[in-house]
């Protein structure tokens, strides 16, 4: 699914226009930013968690030239899904 389908879907569930469903997908997507960035953590109850993790620096190997290279250190988000999202799917 699409964002723009995402927001017609949000649009037709919930009642609203485009334009405001638009605008509410926005604002939870920053909202989430914000708070991972912040606290390291958002919860979702029977949704999910986004969490950041900290990914240390290793050494790799350029698959194309194959040559060993050195991959940063860098922070990766991770979305781990809450019980009745895994219900749903299953």
């Amino acid at each position: 699914m699409s964002k723009s389908e995402l927001v017609d879907f949000i649009a037709q569930e919930a009642g609203l226009t485009k334009a405001d469903a638009a605008k509410a997908v926005d604002a939870f997507q920053k909202g989430v930013i914000k708070g991972v960035k912040e606290s390291g953590k958002v919860t979702l109850v029977g949704f999910g968690t986004y969490t950041s993790k900290r990914r240390e620096g290793r050494n790799g190997i350029n698959p194309l030239t194959q040559k060993p290279m050195s991959i940063p250190a860098k922070n990766v988000v991770s979305f781990k899904p809450g019980s009745k999202f895994k219900e749903e799917i299953n």
